[in-house]
């Protein structure tokens, strides 16, 4: 997969100039739309097909800050897919820095259109196939 790039605006950083620590969550939730466009599978595409993955859990690890203007390369990886939940992990990187600017995860579940969870392989097999041949990938 491509790595995400998402260029820090002015707005994102705090009053020292730094980027906020919330906006790092937003990265990852744009990083992952990425992923999913990247694999054929638009939030589009599931939510015409009814269906929707909110997320249960996130985790990030701040290593060096950012500023405006900086970029930053976002690396996804499905680290685990069970067929009604899925675990990403994320590596962001600044490369004009050369260094690591945070490390995060992500759980989601998959849900219907009344918000009930789903499994995946029942619903929509041709999206598990494709998250099961993720997951199975080394990073």
């Amino acid at each position: 997969m491509g790595k995400y790039i998402h260029k820090v605006h002015y707005y994102e950083t705090d009053k020292m100039g730094i980027t906020h620590h919330s906006n790092y969550i937003r990265f990852m939730e744009e990083a992952r739309m990425h992923f999913f466009m990247e694999i054929g599978y638009p939030m589009t595409r599931l939510e015409a097909k009814g269906l929707a993955s909110p997320v249960v859990a996130v985790q990030c690890e701040y290593k060096c800050p950012t500023t405006y203007n900086d970029e930053i390369e976002i690396a996804v990886r499905v680290t685990g897919y069970t067929g009604v939940k899925l675990s990403l992990d994320y590596v962001m990187w600044n490369p004009s820095a050369e260094k690591v600017v945070a490390t995060a995860s992500s759980i989601h579940c998959f849900i219907d259109c009344s918000g009930r969870p789903i499994a995946v392989r029942k619903y929509f097999p041709e999206l598990d196939a494709v998250l099961k041949r993720q997951g199975e990938q080394k990073a």
